[in-house]
């Protein structure tokens, strides 16, 4: 079934417009990571939704590198030379997954009850953050899951439409009964059939 074209104005139904911004935004960074995977490139991402929580991606290095990167070739600043800056990066980059390891860890026990005032305000936030795209994620995946049963759900009713005529059809060539009721019982599909093409 093909999708209507979306309108490109602002959601007015705010759990409609941040269902939407969590999934945008999931997609945008998906986009960003691929395009960074298959094509080498470097790139840097900041989305700010409309309650100011940032939400930021770079994909090679830090985002401070980025834009440094971004200020030389914008305005033709020569870098200062820095010697060590590739083993920092890595280092820094290590650090700092370390660190958003930890975070989450933090954040489970937090959120299983053995870490009662043991996370700062900044640790919080991480976790906000990780926890509604989380949520997202989550919704995503339910609503998938409950277009593919609608789908199925669908797909069973055409299969016993399908033999509710073929049955009609067999009635009316063996009796020459044209006009009949289709329910003469009290049951809600009191026409069946036992060949194995109509199975569910």
């Amino acid at each position: 079934m093909a999708r209507g074209k979306v309108q490109l104005k602002r959601i007015e139904n705010p759990v409609h417009r941040q269902v939407t911004f969590c999934k945008r935004r999931a997609g945008l960074l998906k986009k960003a990571k691929e395009l960074s995977v298959l094509c080498d490139a470097e790139i840097g991402l900041f989305i700010f939704s409309a309650h100011g929580k940032l939400y930021e991606l770079a994909t090679k290095g830090t985002m401070q590198g980025l834009i440094e990167r971004y200020m030389e070739t914008n305005r033709g600043a020569q870098p200062e030379p820095d010697i060590e800056t590739q083993p920092l990066d890595a280092k820094e980059e290590i650090k700092l997954l370390k660190q958003e390891v930890e975070i989450l860890q933090k954040g489970l026990r937090y959120m299983f009850g053995g870490g009662v005032g043991t996370m700062t305000l900044d640790e919080l936030d991480v976790l906000e953050k990780h926890l509604e795209i989380w949520i997202c994620n989550i919704r995503s995946t339910k609503m998938n899951i409950m277009y593919e049963e609608i789908q199925l759900l669908r797909n069973k009713e055409g299969i016993l439409k399908a033999a509710n005529k073929y049955l009609q059809d067999k009635i009316e060539e063996n009796t020459g009964m044209t006009d009949f009721a289709p329910n003469t019982t009290n049951f809600a599909y009191p026409l069946t059939i036992q060949n194995e093409i109509f199975q569910l």
